[in-house]
């Protein structure tokens, strides 16, 4: 991978987690939803096979999807812990937001 293509990726999933989070967070009325829900984006991220899997099979799956969690490369795991950091931020952000009296928030 391009020491530009890893930048933009890890920028991109940064950004990009931290709207959904931020939004998701506004509009539930939550802190931390995005957050507690990330590992399991991580996991439809990393899998490649169907989403029925889980439950038909789920000991298969998640073996599966544990395997392939524990093969990824250095660079994938930089990219989405980026992308965690991002929802983090988000979380930090609303309740910031909300300590300062924005009731939208």
């Amino acid at each position: 991978m391009n020491i530009v293509q890893f930048a933009v990726s890890m920028l991109l999933f940064f950004v990009l987690f931290f709207g959904i989070g931020f939004l998701l967070n506004m509009i539930l009325r939550s802190s931390w939803i995005m957050a507690f829900f990330y590992p399991v984006i991580v996991l439809l991220i990393v899998d490649n096979f169907k989403f029925s899997l889980y439950f038909t099979n789920p000991s298969e799956a998640f073996s599966t999807v544990f395997s392939l969690l524990a093969n990824l490369k250095v660079v994938d795991i930089v990219i989405l812990t980026s992308g965690f950091f991002g929802t983090i931020l988000a979380g930090l952000v609303i309740k910031w937001l909300r300590k300062n009296g924005y009731q939208m928030f």
